[in-house]
């Protein structure tokens, strides 16, 4: 078989109707427009979001102020919490590798933050982005190491 043998499939391709040829094309005259009105016209029809004289979805809702804007460069963390550290083992090395393969992480792509919630009994070498300084604190106390690893 060669690219001048490839054919679609039977069926796949259908073609366009032509509207306005014709009362024995079965669209003339008015082509499927209806008689008169607002969408028979030529350039007719409503704006995007139109509702017919409703209020508009989008002045229903309320306003939101003081927001400001989203910055472009901000960093989204993967935050993991102590407890959630409960499954490794004592003397465990955790990195986002672990991590990821623990299944604990949203995104793998996004540096992860260890976040202070819970406490910690067993002695881990953890490797990660971020690290709060209650959870530091907290690993340390338990005879584990922090090291911080650029993102």
């Amino acid at each position: 078989m060669k690219l001048h043998d490839l054919k679609p499939q039977e069926g796949s391709k259908k073609d366009r109707k032509r509207v306005g040829r014709g009362i024995s094309a079965g669209q003339g005259k008015t082509a499927g427009r209806g008689t008169k009105g607002q969408n028979a016209r030529s350039g007719g029809g409503t704006r995007l979001y139109h509702q017919g004289g409703n209020l508009p979805f989008f002045r229903r809702l309320p306003f939101v102020r003081g927001k400001g804007f989203t910055p472009l460069n901000q960093i989204e963390y993967n935050e993991i919490n102590l407890d959630q550290l409960a499954g490794f083992e004592a003397g465990s090395m955790v990195t986002p590798e672990t991590l990821d393969e623990a299944r604990l992480l949203r995104d793998s792509r996004n540096p992860v933050v260890i976040l202070g919630r819970g406490d910690i009994e067993v002695a881990l070498k953890v490797r990660v982005h971020r690290v709060s300084k209650s959870a530091q604190a907290k690993i340390e106390a338990a005879g584990g190491s922090v090291e911080i690893v650029e993102i």
